[in-house]
């Protein structure tokens, strides 16, 4: 049987380069390539540029990952450095 290609549309929500954010980027990249290969993209939304972008997922605190796509809609909050709870709170399961 065919694997069946899953898309991840993932979007981080970040307020400028701080280091909080830098390490959710880097952290996410890396579980990514890890579990994902292939199979993802990351929008990356700068609130400092964008706030109003804010709104529209409801985003109150920094840094925040948004799984868009596949549905449920999911949150992450914080640096992501626990790849255990990343994966979890992604629906992702580890290969």
């Amino acid at each position: 049987m065919e694997d069946e290609v899953i898309n991840y549309e993932l979007r981080l929500y970040i307020a400028g380069k701080t280091a909080k954010s830098v390490s959710a980027l880097s952290n996410l990249k890396k579980y990514c390539e890890e579990h994902l290969k292939g199979q993802y993209s990351i929008e990356v939304i700068d609130l400092l540029v964008k706030p109003q972008l804010a709104e529209g997922d409801q985003i109150f605190a920094i840094p925040t990952l948004v799984r868009k796509v596949p549905e449920p809609i999911r949150k992450i909050i914080g640096d992501l450095s626990n790849e255990e709870k990343v994966l979890v709170g992604l629906d992702i399961r580890p290969r």
